[in-house]
């Protein structure tokens, strides 16, 4: 299936979970083989993949998909590589935050410094994964988030978890 914008011809691939359990998941990661296994990971949690390779197609499918506010467009869970093509995953959390503060947003990166996690603290990122990671840290914080509502004014405040912190608010 094609996933296609209104604002440009943006060709996506398109996994979808059980009916059962749908719940969807955008993926922005600009490495093919990790996020082959992250989606895979993802669907074999119960989610529909949408995928991103770099900022640019993350920031137009944050637009569609998630601001657009209709429910059968939606997603439950971003999970985004930081450093990437076009408007890093910082900067795409960031756009998400100034209009939707509940879509939970797992951040992943091999380049992770204080000034990152702050960052990330401060726009409400629930998790800050290190790569290397293992796929079942990934899931452990996506098992975290079954029942997520709303994000907790508290995690800003707590600052990231990293994959070796993944208690989750």
């Amino acid at each position: 299936m094609t996933y296609s914008t209104t604002s440009a011809a943006l060709s996506l691939r398109h996994h979808e979970a059980p009916a059962a359990t749908r719940r969807r998941a955008l993926l922005a990661e600009d490495d093919p083989a990790m996020r082959g296994l992250l989606a895979a990971t993802l669907r074999s949690e119960g989610f529909e993949v949408l995928e991103a390779q770099n900022g640019r197609e993350l920031t137009l499918l944050i637009d569609t998909c998630v601001l657009a506010g209709d429910d059968d467009d939606g997603v439950d869970l971003i999970v985004s590589d930081i450093r990437m093509p076009g408007p890093d995953g910082l900067k795409a959390l960031a756009r998400l935050r100034r209009r939707d503060g509940s879509t939970p947003v797992v951040l992943v990166t091999a380049f992770s410094d204080e000034a990152t996690r702050t960052e990330a603290r401060r726009l409400g990122a629930v998790a800050l994964l290190d790569k290397p990671f293992e796929l079942d840290e990934l899931r452990t914080v996506v098992r975290h988030l079954d029942g997520w509502v709303s994000l907790q004014p508290s995690v800003a405040a707590d600052g990231p978890r990293t994959a070796r912190q993944t208690t989750i608010h």
